[in-house]
């Protein structure tokens, strides 16, 4: 009997025992399980997980320059000097400009916590690594760019450019527009209640910042209650040359833009019979039309043409004048800079100078002059030639690429079709 108890009570001893691993076992997993818990997530930029870093983000500043921001964070001038002759044939760290983003990226084993890398921003896509953990690398990497179509309408209560600007829509949607309705359109003379949809892409990084915009896929202006749709085509699949049309295959390009400056406004027109009040009101022809703009706007030659003079002369001032054919020239005066010379051929858009205040003139702003036939008209009486047209070859094909995108763009509604009638929301986005 007592051998009986004995094994009893070892077999006893035993049970407890184990029950006691598996408790010491469960508590050792679950320690182990908190320990993983308590690891942050993995953060990785710029091809480093940033928790194994001290990480210090800031932008250079006026007068910085490498060596100065690398001591500033406990380097010495002797590594630093390694540092740059080894970056040197692959980034010349002298080509840091104020306001852009730098990180640098400090070892947590150095109780100084020193900087083992250094990344660089010239562009919001772009980045520079120089890292000297070890030996300098250097490495140029982009980051992902997604790109997204998007559609937006309006209705213009100022202008096409303020439109844009209050509703922080990307305001190079605007400029573009402005380009392909430049021949078609005089945005100088838009009107409140003027519409407008238009289809175009546009680039974002980390989701949400936008780095520019691609192509402009459609678009719609209604100008004095006319509508002129608009859409891209290749015309020369050699030279890849696109071109924009209407819905009935028209070139919406002329041969000379409207106007040499985009968002300008005309401070005074071609006039014969102008009369001045500092001269005592005598007649004195105003034989061009002056586009005013602030200093340094680009001037844009309005057509394919030839420079013949690019000089600086007299009440003039600087300005460049271009034959455009046998029939038209035009002139450009009191340029800031001239950015062509005589025997240049220029195309329509081409930046040839900007504007200035050069010889005689009030204020900043382009005397535009032209010419028919050798004798100085106003060019906005001036019945213009079309550019080529599309072919017949290509016409059908043309109008079986837009139908469906038409149809897409027709269905685009009007802000106060979609918030509700009298609710006055200028801009709607949608498909982002």
């Amino acid at each position: 009997m007592l051998k009986n108890v004995m094994v009893g009570a070892l077999l006893l001893l035993a049970v407890v025992a184990c029950k006691n691993e598996e408790k010491k076992g469960e508590t050792i997993k679950a320690s182990a399980k908190a320990e993983v818990k308590a690891l942050p997530e993995p953060e990785f930029e710029y091809g480093y997980n940033l928790n194994d870093f001290k990480v210090v983000r800031d932008t250079i500043k006026s007068g910085d320059s490498f060596g100065e921001i690398l001591q500033r964070y406990k380097l010495e001038y002797p590594q630093i000097y390694h540092i740059v002759e080894g970056a040197k044939d692959s980034f010349n760290v002298a080509s840091l400009q104020a306001g852009k983003p730098y990180t640098l990226l400090c070892s947590k084993e150095d109780s100084l916590q020193r900087p083992v890398s250094f990344i660089y921003e010239p562009n919001r896509v772009d980045y520079v690594v120089i890292d000297f953990s070890d030996s300098t690398r250097v490495r140029k990497e982009s980051k992902p760019v997604k790109i997204v179509e998007r559609e937006v309408s309006g209705v213009i209560n100022s202008s096409l450019y303020e439109s844009f600007l209050e509703n922080d829509v990307n305001l190079l949607v605007a400029y573009k527009m402005s380009d392909i309705y430049a021949w078609t359109i005089d945005f100088f003379r838009i009107q409140e209640g003027d519409r407008f949809k238009v289809i175009f892409t546009e680039k974002f990084v980390e989701d949400s910042i936008s780095v520019g915009v691609g192509e402009v896929k459609a678009a719609y202006f209604e100008h004095k209650g006319e509508p002129v749709y608009a859409f891209p085509f290749e015309v020369d699949s050699v030279k890849h040359i696109v071109d924009y049309f209407d819905a009935d295959a028209k070139n919406l390009r002329r041969a000379f833009l409207r106007a040499p400056v985009q968002f300008s406004r005309i401070s005074s027109r071609y006039n014969l019979k102008r009369r001045i009040a500092y001269y005592g009101y005598k007649v004195r022809p105003h034989k061009g039309t002056d586009f005013a703009a602030p200093i340094g706007t680009p001037i844009l030659s309005t057509a394919n043409g030839t420079v013949i003079e690019s000089a600086r002369k007299g009440g003039n001032g600087n300005y460049v004048k271009i034959k455009h054919n046998g029939t038209y020239t035009t002139q450009y005066l009191h340029m800031q800079k001239r950015l062509v010379k005589v025997g240049d051929f220029v195309k329509q858009g081409d930046v040839i100078g900007t504007i200035g205040m050069t010889g005689n003139t009030g204020g900043p702003h382009v005397c535009y002059r032209f010419w028919k036939n050798g004798r100085q008209v106003d060019p906005f009486r001036q019945d213009l030639p079309d550019a080529e047209p599309i072919t017949d070859s290509l016409k059908e094909e043309y109008l079986k690429h837009i139908s469906p995108i038409k149809e897409r763009l027709d269905a685009i509604a009007f802000p106060a079709e979609r918030a509700g009638e009298g609710e006055q929301n200028e801009l709607v986005t949608m498909n982002e």
